[in-house]
């Protein structure tokens, strides 16, 4: 909750400010970060929609009464966190999924040549989507209650038609209804991108942790691999805006051909 004077340089608070509408800012934080919460709140809101321009700085310069400078950091910020693209000349757009460059973002397997496109897009084989009950640890990562409504599928990823990930997606009843086998099957984009375009949740940011473990008979059925031949196993938490968990995952990655790659800031 905003309680402290805003700085001399940008001395009146922002227009659109609600004091009660910003528990997430501390009293203490910089201008520029309460302009990016209020600016969270309307890509959150669906205000400014995926691949749609935002208004420019000077605009929302004038609407949250900041300086353009202010503008313009809390904008560098959102764009760092993918939230946001710049295009030279044409203005600043909400990032979507349907761009390749953030549909790589959360599958980090590539081929030993270093060269993702050498194989092409994944082909995804759904095996199941079902309605059921949350269990105890599903529910604690979704922010959810034992026994609350989940959609739970099953899903298959091959590279150059060798079985390469299974995957398994727990997704919270309530935003997903209507979401179904077929309709996963009949969509040609990023899952991401089926969520973000007909569910209105766009997954931004995620936690994940990384074992390694032996597959069990069902898993190595799947994958078309011996017993005994060791996984990566990836658990995924995956976050909207304002940190709410929309989806878990647990990822069984083959890495004899495949490594995980991950960047370090």
């Amino acid at each position: 909750m905003i309680t402290q004077p805003l700085p001399s340089s940008d001395s009146a608070a922002p227009a659109s400010a609600d004091v009660g509408a910003l528990p997430t800012t501390p009293a203490f934080s910089p201008l520029y970060q309460q302009i990016k919460v209020l600016m969270l709140q309307s890509l959150q809101s669906g205000e400014w929609k995926p691949s749609a321009a935002i208004p420019s700085e000077i605009e929302l310069a004038a609407r949250y009464r900041v300086s353009q400078g202010t503008v313009r950091k809390a904008i560098d910020e959102l764009a760092a966190d993918n939230l946001l693209v710049r295009r030279q000349g044409k203005g600043t757009f909400v990032a979507t999924h349907a761009e390749q460059h953030v549909q790589y973002r959360f599958l980090r397997l590539f081929p030993d040549s270093g060269d993702s496109n050498s194989e092409g897009p994944a082909q995804r084989q759904i095996i199941d989507c079902k309605r059921a009950r949350a269990s105890a640890d599903i529910a604690r990562a979704l922010g959810l209650r034992q026994g609350d409504p989940v959609l739970q599928v099953r899903r298959v990823l091959s590279f150059a038609k060798v079985p390469t990930i299974l995957e398994d997606l727990w997704l919270p009843g309530t935003p997903f209804k209507g979401l179904t086998a077929e309709r996963l099957r009949d969509y040609d984009g990023p899952m991401y991108a089926l969520f973000e375009t007909e569910f209105g949740v766009r997954m931004v940011r995620a936690e994940e942790k990384i074992r390694a473990i032996l597959p069990d008979a069902e898993q190595c059925d799947l994958l078309h691999i011996a017993a005994h031949t060791p996984l990566l196993s990836v658990e995924r938490t995956a976050y909207t805006y304002n940190d709410i968990p929309m989806e878990m995952r647990r990822g069984l990655y083959l890495t004899d051909t495949h490594y995980y790659r991950n960047e370090l800031n």
